[in-house]
């Protein structure tokens, strides 16, 4: 039988557990200034003045927001038409395909991917994503719905010139596949990257950018580390994906914008780099992956 919390034990674990969510402090500031080159404002609990002013403030001068569903990619465009600092992507997410066909067939599968293309049209989008496979998430009935969407956005990305930010979970060959099957874009991220080494090769081979996300820096992630020690300098990027995977110290709190330098110099580490050499290489790949 255990014993009762105390008022005073009770008092101290509970702030313990808002501790636990409380935003991580700010890291030291970046050498140089990088761009988080995948972003969810819309899913963070700050305001989005208070996450720029906290990025700007560490060297995060410069952020891409990512849109996942015709709603989300609507606020990432109209943001990035309001902030200087804030590039948009839109798409459909890869579980999105599937759910849109299941509700309303094709047809509201289309629709949705009209209202992506108008979007993807505006000055202040550079990306078409995010987009791609997620077998993780959905199960083999909704592939062929995904596979049909992944294949439109890589066409509209190609047509309109924008960068393809490429979604890719426990999905790597079938993506790869239909790379190669439509013709990439000149411009290809692999968001967070999930591969192994030897995908990193042939990514770079291909001229695909890679950019890493605060994963890198979880203790068991040895292969994502090994696939980015053969990653070329030339094509990495780096992204927070906050409020997700938030890099360690601070796994399972809050990620956002301003945590990137944790990721960098994990990287850097990585790379047997020093940080400014790779935070400079990080910014001149991501204004050219996106063209800003």
């Amino acid at each position: 039988m255990s014993t009762p919390a105390t008022p005073n034990s009770a008092a101290t674990n509970a702030a313990k557990a808002r501790a636990a969510q409380a935003p991580p402090p700010p890291p030291e500031p970046l050498a140089f200034p990088v761009a988080d080159s995948h972003t969810h404002l819309d899913m963070q609990e700050s305001s989005v003045a208070d996450a720029l002013t906290a990025a700007a403030a560490v060297g995060v001068t410069t952020v891409i927001q990512v849109g996942c569903d015709l709603e989300r990619s609507r606020w990432a465009a109209e943001t990035a038409a309001a902030w200087k600092s804030v590039w948009a992507a839109v798409a459909l997410h890869p579980n999105e395909a599937p759910r849109l066909s299941a509700e309303g067939g094709q047809e509201a599968l289309d629709e949705a991917l009209a209202g992506i293309e108008k979007l993807a049209g505006l000055g202040q989008v550079l990306a078409v994503g995010e987009t791609g496979l997620d077998y993780f998430r959905t199960g083999p009935e909704g592939i062929a719905a995904q596979q049909r969407s992944f294949r439109a956005h890589i066409e509209l990305a190609k047509r309109l010139d924008k960068a393809l930010v490429i979604h890719d979970r426990e999905a790597h060959a079938d993506v790869l596949r239909i790379l190669d099957e439509e013709g990439a874009p000149e411009r290809t991220v692999f968001h967070c990257y999930s591969g192994d080494a030897e995908m990193a090769r042939l990514c770079a081979d291909k001229g695909y950018f890679m950019s890493f996300a605060g994963n890198i820096t979880f203790k068991n992630a040895q292969p994502l580390r090994d696939a980015l020690a053969a990653a070329p300098p030339e094509l990495l990027l780096v992204e927070t994906d906050a409020p997700f995977l938030t890099p360690a110290p601070h796994r399972g709190r809050p990620n956002a914008p301003y945590l990137i330098p944790l990721t960098l110099r994990a990287m850097a580490a990585t790379k047997g780099m020093d940080e400014e050499r790779l935070a400079r290489h990080v910014a001149a790949n991501t204004a050219r992956a996106f063209g800003y």
